[in-house]
């Protein structure tokens, strides 16, 4: 294995659900030597894909967790992260994405550009990870990666170029034209093991010179020398087209584009070397940190060994051992023995053993050096934690952590399973940051959060099988909100005598909607009339009013309270006063300002044949949902809605009964917004039951 950090490459495979990232990754582990048999994701052979090392997602077929994995590929040192394609698992891939260099972007040749792709590139883009688009499932009926090449442009915005073209299709699939080498590769044997390279067929040639000269016409933007060749009319030396192609990828202004069939072992060798041509070593991608002692200010981090140490725990999992932290080197080395601290709880550890994983299975190693991603034993930390070593005192930027949108009532079905929840949620909610739990005040029954239906069932079934912990679950719960529709005035004052000193303090000002964020405190007091010193008392007090409203008992958002006059006691007036004060002006002016409830609303995109679009439409339309597009694709058609949360519960049975089992949807929060008159009136009378009922 190598130490020189330019031959290192972190990629991803990121990509829609069923497109084929786990097929990929189990074909990228087997041609690199890594496993020696190839196991399917639904295999028949009872084992699953390596990389999917959860039972869980070994019977569901889908991945949850994020693997991480090392290959080597013609000397250069390969890190595979294989990542969920399901939205309720968004934090695996936002982790991920926070740690890697490059990606491979999956696309299916039917299914193309679909919502999770879309979901996917957004990410992608936030990061700046340069990408490589890879066009699987080219031998299934209806395959057109030459239509998923335009829905790369059209839907994403991706400069996206072919560099290969398919030689067949669909079951004729033979293998890919090469657009650099101008040459046909074959993939012989029963594994695809051998590549044969031989001269384009006599039908095509006509087609790849077309897509040839497109490819190079784009390039010669990227470098000056293949533009003078061009002018020319020289031939052009490949490895000046693969230079212009990696400036292209590394400036994110060009998408490579290749294809085959990862399950028919046709086009992953090629891949591989593209993503060592393309993708960027460690040292050719910007870091910063935040100097936690001046001020947060932004410093680039270098990859050198002999600078202080600076890594990132981007993800924990318990296991058999203890608990395993995820790390990613940036600068510096992590070496067994060695201390290192945790900046966040300013905590000082010595660095014990030390692993390099592959999925689920381990190699103990001495040292982690730049760019490197290794695994920790017995680390007490959280998820998005930064590790320094001498006098540094940096935090990586952190992840974005999406809120959580569903809850779930859990209640444990007896004494050891109420101790065993225990354990496994706070296992959980230290893993994944989206996942939550706390315990209702007013019910004492302990509620847990998620980021949909799915990501919630998996947490479940994890307790029962992972800790023999059997619960009942409550119905699940929709995050709603309140907030206010008009500007409201309120002028209050708190008093109390009691023996001794008592309690005063008067608050007066306006609440109004406030469209940019949940909640904004304005202090426009001028003269006194609230001593300064009580100014953060009266925005602690309105914090705290904010947390429960008065329709239906959720937090309330979006809404601005301002004070401009008040009075205060030499004796009486206390940080308690005026926090009471302000809890009695909000409540005063909520009722006025015409409060009303909101509902998350859910971006819903359904995929099913044409011939049951009709039944499509009217499922979304029962759900109150809006049908924003509907696109037919030959036998194909795909439905995009915006549908209230509350409506989506059990959605996939219907779906599924309406379609005889043929359509699939996802859906992801989108934004809140106000629930009709009538839906409002059905939350208020059910809130105001079960407060009848405590």
């Amino acid at each position: 294995m190598t130490n020189d950090i330019s031959r290192m490459r972190n990629i991803g495979i990121s990509a829609h659900i069923d497109s084929g990232k786990t097929t990929l990754s189990e074909r990228i582990l087997f041609y690199s030597k890594k496993i020696h048999a190839i196991h399917e994701v639904r295999g028949k052979d009872g084992v699953g894909a390596t990389m999917d090392h959860m039972e869980l997602e070994r019977e569901r077929g889908i991945t949850i967790q994020s693997a991480a994995t090392q290959v080597t590929w013609k000397d250069y040192t390969v890190n595979v992260i294989d990542t969920p394609g399901h939205v309720d698992f968004t934090i695996e891939v936002e982790r991920s994405l926070r740690v890697l260099d490059g990606a491979i972007l999956v696309l299916c040749a039917v299914g193309g550009v679909q919502s999770q792709s879309i979901t996917v590139d957004r990410q992608l883009k936030r990061y700046n990870v340069p990408r490589i688009a890879f066009v699987n499932k080219c031998d299934r009926t209806g395959a057109n990666p030459f239509k998923v090449r335009m829905q790369l442009r059209e839907k994403l915005g991706l400069n996206a170029m072919l560099i290969q073209i398919p030689i067949g299709l669909e079951d004729k699939l033979e293998g890919v034209v090469d657009l650099i080498a101008m040459k046909a590769v074959y993939f012989d044997g029963p594994q695809g093991e051998s590549l044969r390279y031989a001269q384009i067929p006599t039908h095509m040639e006509a087609d790849a010179k077309k897509y040839r000269e497109e490819l190079l016409e784009e390039l010669s933007t990227f470098s000056d020398d293949l533009m003078e060749k061009l002018l020319q009319e020289e031939e052009i030396p490949e490895g000046m087209i693969h230079a212009a192609i990696r400036s292209g990828t590394l400036s994110e202004k060009l998408v490579p584009v290749m294809m085959g069939s990862a399950y028919k072992f046709k086009g992953i060798q090629p891949l591989l070397d593209a993503v060592t041509h393309y993708l960027p070593d460690p040292s050719e991608v910007k870091n910063f940190a935040l100097d936690l002692n001046n001020n947060e200010e932004k410093k680039e981090l270098n990859s050198d060994v002999k600078n202080p140490t600076v890594a990132l725990g981007f993800k924990l999992e318990d296991g058999q051992y203890g608990q395993l932290t995820y790390v990613r080197v940036y600068q510096g080395k992590i070496k067994k023995g060695e201390d290192l601290i945790n900046t966040r709880s300013r905590k000082k550890f010595k660095v014990g053993r030390l692993v390099r994983m592959h999925a689920d299975s381990m190699e103990d190693i001495n040292e982690g050096l730049p760019g490197d991603i290794v695994a920790l034993f017995g680390i007490e930390c959280a998820s998005g934690d930064t590790f320094c070593g001498g006098e540094l005192n940096y935090a990586m930027t952190s992840m974005f952590v999406p809120a959580p949108v569903i809850s779930l009532a859990v209640v444990p079905k007896d004494k050891k399973s109420a101790d065993q929840m225990g354990k496994a949620l706070n296992r959980f909610t230290k893993e994944d940051p989206t996942f939550q739990t706390f315990v209702d005040s007013e019910s004492n029954q302990t509620i847990i959060k998620g980021m949909g239906e799915l990501h919630l069932e998996v947490y479940i079934e994890r307790m029962r099988r992972e800790y023999k912990c059997e619960v009942d679950t409550g119905m699940p719960q929709v995050a709603y909100r309140e907030t206010i529709t008009q500007k409201a005035e309120f002028n209050y004052t708190h008093k109390k005598q009691t023996g001794g000193a008592g309690q005063f303090g008067r608050v007066a000002g306006y609440m109004e909607p406030f469209a940019d964020g949940d909640y904004e405190f304005v202090d426009m007091i001028k003269g006194g009339t609230i001593p300064t010193e009580y100014i953060p008392s009266c925005d602690k007090g309105f914090k705290e009013a904010v947390k429960k409203g008065s329709i239906i008992g959720f937090p309330i958002v979006n809404i601005r309270c301002l004070i401009n006059d008040g009075q205060s006691h030499p004796v009486d007036s206390s940080d308690i006063a005026f926090q009471s004060a302000a809890i009695g002006a909000f409540r005063e002016a909520y009722n006025k300002a015409k409060p009303c409830i909101l509902e998350p609303i859910m971006k819903v995109a359904v995929e099913g044949p044409t011939e049951f679009q009709g039944n499509i439409f009217g499922s979304i339309n029962q759900r109150r949902g809006m049908i924003l597009s509907s696109v037919e694709d030959g036998h194909f058609s795909r439905v995009e809605a915006e549908v209230p949360l509350s409506e989506m519960f059990g959605y996939s049975t219907t779906l599924r009964s309406l379609t005889q089992g043929k359509a699939e949807f996802t859906m992801e929060f989108e934004r809140y917004s106000k629930v009709p008159q009538s839906v409002s009136e059905a939350l208020v009378k059910e809130a105001a039951e079960k407060n009848k009922k405590q």
